[in-house]
């Protein structure tokens, strides 16, 4: 097998592309010790043609291939597709029109999160070989079997697509992926904006002093990995951030005393440069702390029990309706719900809302039960005894 090495090349496999209905993705690349993803390969299949593409090859322009995936006459079907399509967001070619075959396969019974060869296997019945996994796709030349391995990732996902799609239309189930195709395709979903850097993390405390180091250092920590393109956490771990922001050191004897702050941090490049952001941050923090909106429903001291109890509910209705629990709701949407009825979240809207939200609220105001019937759980209306007439 000979992959697409030049610009020529590349052009006459999207002509037969163009005016296709859809296209399988898949890309191979290396990101484990650096913050940027390299890209080695992209893969694609149409139902009437297929190629492996070489981005590394030299003198190759790959904006034939990245005007098909702005081309949102065509479906761009992936699977698993959030990191390939960081990859070409990064290459300022978002995908249009996506289909991702992993997150229908969980509106169609397939459970959470299967993984590609499992896909296959039960929908197709292929058994795929995986022996080149684990193959360092940057090193050239690549060998026959690392290719048709590569290759397969597209082959069969352009057989998977027709039949996935028409098994969700036929259970009228199609809508319910839309939004989550959609959202893949955000770029805010890819923001990697140093600013926002600490929208991405989970702070601790709400004052001002700690909000204002918080930001200002995984801002700092966001920026220096792309400079360097180094993974953030050869930076600076998540915990570490934390602490800086609790302790706020200004000078490097108080951040040498940080557990999370790798030893000799402070007399290292880094040091005096992430000394003079946390100092920065504390001149004004009431300026320049990011402000996080507390949510407007009074806090529920039973909020945990209840929390536990719509997990109950929400695996029996998901359970009842063959999709995966996470399509319907998050551990974020069900703790959202345990505080307020009227959470701005989309359980309780849509396709949603009548599949799980209306009974979780019912669940809260005592309407429902669940009961343990064997080994399953059984949502069953609570019959309320009439109250006594007023005696006059």
């Amino acid at each position: 097998m000979t992959p697409i090495t030049t610009t020529a090349e590349l052009e006459t496999f999207c002509a037969k592309v163009r005016g296709q209905p859809f296209v399988a993705v898949d890309t191979e690349f290396m990101r484990e010790t650096t913050y940027w993803p390299k890209l080695c390969l992209i893969q694609a299949a149409t139902p009437d043609a297929e190629a492996v593409i070489d981005p590394l090859a030299e003198g190759i322009d790959l904006e034939p291939f990245l005007e098909v995936l702005r081309d949102a006459s065509i479906v761009k079907v992936f699977h698993a597709a959030r990191q390939d399509v960081e990859i070409f967001n990064n290459l300022k070619a978002l995908p249009a029109s996506l289909f991702d075959t992993q997150v229908a396969a969980m509106a169609a019974g397939y459970g959470e999160q299967i993984a590609y060869d499992a896909l296959v296997r039960n929908m197709l019945k292929i058994e795929l070989d995986k022996s080149s996994r684990f193959t360092d796709w940057a090193r050239r030349p690549l060998t026959d079997n690392q290719l048709t391995y590569a290759l397969a990732d597209v082959t069969h996902l352009a057989a998977l697509y027709p039949r996935l799609r028409a098994r969700l239309e036929t259970e009228g189930r199609l809508a319910w992926v839309s939004d989550e195709m959609t959202s893949l395709c955000d770029p805010a979903l890819y923001d990697v904006a140093p600013a926002n850097a600490w929208r991405r993390l989970k702070p601790r405390k709400q004052t001002a002093r700690y909000l204002s180091v918080y930001r200002a250092v995984a801002e700092w920590r966001e920026r220096t990995a792309q400079l360097r393109d180094q993974p953030r956490g050869r930076i600076l771990k998540d915990d570490a951030i934390d602490e800086l922001a609790s302790q706020a050191p200004t000078d490097p004897g108080q951040m040498e005393r940080l557990r999370s702050v790798p030893k000799g941090f402070a007399g290292s490049r880094f040091g005096p440069e992430l000394l003079e952001t946390i100092r920065e941050a504390l001149r004004d923090p009431e300026a320049t702390a990011p402000v996080i909106e507390k949510s407007r429903a009074p806090h529920n001291p039973a909020a945990g029990a209840v929390v536990e109890l719509l997990k109950v509910l929400l695996k029996a209705r998901a359970e009842d309706r063959g999709v995966a629990s996470k399509l319907i709701a998050t551990v974020s949407d069900l703790e959202q719900i345990a505080q307020d009825d009227n959470a701005e979240t989309p359980a309780l809207s849509g396709w949603r809302l009548e599949a799980f939200g209306a009974d979780a609220l019912r669940l809260k105001r005592g309407e429902l039960a669940l009961v343990l019937d064997g080994t399953r759980v059984r949502v069953v209306e609570v019959r309320r005894a009439p109250r006594p007439a007023a005696a006059d």
